[in-house]
């Protein structure tokens, strides 16, 4: 969805804003303004940055506005402050951040007053929005802290099947009209070879037979780096997984973890190019995030906008991609041509695992 209306974007606005309050509003000040892991910002750095960020691209660069607060601009840049040091940091406390975020939310609608609405400005300051309470409640989830109810990660009905994919031409990537991110764009055609697809996200069921069967003890089904992660760590199954409805998708899965799974199945992780083609097909999309084989790099004519450090300096063999979204992603975000991307030992993020096979090997 695209805001091409003021008036719909500003009820946009303030239902998405809050979705957010609603989100942390069962939590002590203590709670929010804690850092509960290095790899985790404090849930009020959150805040004060999704104000941050609205008031420099809607009230500064699209209205021509002085920021509200220049000296907090670098203290809410995420390049300028990396995660592991925002808790020594002297940000903003809960009240001061929510007041914060009322003021600039001020400017943005004064600002629509006099310039209108900005197609992919205004999209991409509320899709920010929208990924930033995913990412909060990755840390909710780390410290026991999420909402009653959540997460919801329902049972998968139906036995285990493939969906065969013939060969054939794809146009990979978002189309030129409506909002998209630079990494989705430009649409491209690609050869895709015929290739086999799970249904459904691998299950806890499953998983827990990955761990009976040696999974975390036998070497040969493991990368080099994976091995290593996984020793120098200590690594078996996550929580999650053996507390989990065991028909319900597994989460908490590393790109090692899934790697390992894929080849104790016979199987491997599909590429993006497969994924988006068969993705319209598949069930339990949206559940959890689903990793693929691809490394995270920009399109056959790839152009950053409207800025190099959404996507651009993330490029290369260190990230992986993940595609569909999680039940923790809202609707708006969960594209069918959206690029997610972490690292490959990162287990925070709501993530599980689609299986896909080449066309000779046994289902």
């Amino acid at each position: 969805m695209t805001v091409t209306h003021t008036a719909t974007l500003v009820e946009d606005l303030a239902v998405v804003r809050q979705r957010t309050l609603d989100l942390v509003s069962h939590l002590a000040t203590e709670d929010l303004e804690r850092q509960i892991v290095p790899i985790m910002s404090p849930l009020v750095w959150d805040l004060g940055h999704i104000a941050a960020y609205e008031d420099l691209w809607l009230a500064h660069r699209h209205a021509g506005m002085a920021l509200l607060r220049p000296d907090l601009a670098e203290l809410y840049d995420a390049f300028e402050t990396p995660r592991a040091v925002r808790g020594d940091l002297e940000i903003l406390g809960h009240d001061d951040a929510v007041a914060y975020l009322v003021e600039v939310r001020a400017r943005t609608l004064a600002a629509l007053e006099i310039t209108g609405a900005d197609p992919v400005l205004h999209e991409m300051v509320l899709q920010h929005e929208l990924q930033h309470t995913e990412t909060m409640r990755q840390a909710m989830a780390i410290a026991g802290l999420l909402p009653p109810g959540e997460p919801r990660l329902p049972a998968l009905s139906g036995a285990e099947e493939w969906l065969r994919v013939p060969a054939g031409a794809y146009a990979l990537g978002a189309e030129d009209d409506g909002f998209a991110y630079d990494n989705e764009r430009p649409r491209h055609a690609v050869d895709v070879a015929g290739f086999a697809i799970a249904r459904r996200p691998v299950t806890n069921a499953t998983w827990l037979r990955f761990v009976e069967g040696g999974g975390y003890v036998r070497r040969e089904w493991w990368s080099s780096e994976g091995w290593a992660w996984k020793e120098e760590y200590d690594i078996t199954h996550h929580a999650s997984v053996a507390a989990g409805d065991a028909d319900a998708p597994a989460c908490h899965v590393s790109y090692f973890e899934a790697e390992a799974l894929a080849r104790w199945c016979g199987a491997r992780l599909p590429t993006e190019a497969e994924w988006e083609k068969a993705s319209e097909r598949l069930d339990g999309v949206g559940l959890v995030w689903e990793w693929t084989a691809s490394t995270f790099g920009g399109y056959p004519g790839f152009a950053a906008y409207p800025y190099r450090e959404y996507s651009e300096v993330f490029f290369g063999e260190q990230y992986h991609v993940l595609r569909g979204g999680s039940w923790a992603t809202h609707p708006r975000v969960a594209t069918p041509t959206f690029r997610n991307w972490d690292l490959p030992e990162r287990r925070q993020i709501f993530a599980g695992v689609r299986l896909a096979r080449d066309p000779g090997d046994p289902t």
